[in-house]
């Protein structure tokens, strides 16, 4: 069974402000960038940012292997409390968007991890290059991507935890 990394990172430029996520999805094995996601989406919070950001890792994640599992690594300790179900959700906002990031991946399949921010600067770098791309009325290209998609990640994939049997 194929075993990815998701990368997410969402931001505001204000709260709420100009928004956009980006988002990394690797091999977990090699470290090498599969595939990449960013979007400048208007005005937003931070925390939906994140949220669309996740959303956008684990769709890219399922185009390339439904049957993968998937460990998420965000630098959103909200954004991995919630989905994990240790915290509840309670803004309005953010409840259909973990909903339908619950629905992406069957329950089991999909494991988060908060990481410090630092460890977090590729998909960091797509959301910052989505905004500025907005800021200029222009959509994100990964031709114009200075994230640097081919290169491996800067500390490889911790193993992925074993899910329950079946």
């Amino acid at each position: 069974m194929r075993e990815f990394v998701v990368e997410a990172d969402g931001g505001s430029r204000g709260n709420p402000g100009p928004a956009g996520y980006g988002a990394v999805v690797s091999d977990a094995a090699t470290g090498e960038t599969l595939a990449e996601a960013a979007e400048f989406i208007g005005v937003a919070t931070n925390n939906v940012a994140e949220y669309r950001g996740l959303l956008a890792g684990l769709r890219a994640a399922r185009e390339l292997d439904p049957e993968a599992r998937v460990h998420v690594r965000m630098d959103s300790k909200l954004v991995v409390e919630q989905m994990s179900g240790r915290w509840k959700i309670k803004h309005p906002a953010m409840k259909p968007l973990a909903a339908e990031a619950a629905t992406v991946f069957p329950p089991g399949q999909v494991t988060y991890e908060w990481i410090p921010r630092e460890r977090n600067t590729h998909a960091d770098r797509l959301a910052n290059e989505a905004m500025d791309a907005g800021s200029r009325g222009e959509p994100w290209s990964p031709t114009t991507s200075r994230a640097a998609p081919d290169a491996p990640r800067a500390t490889p994939a911790a193993p992925l935890p074993e899910g329950p049997p079946g």
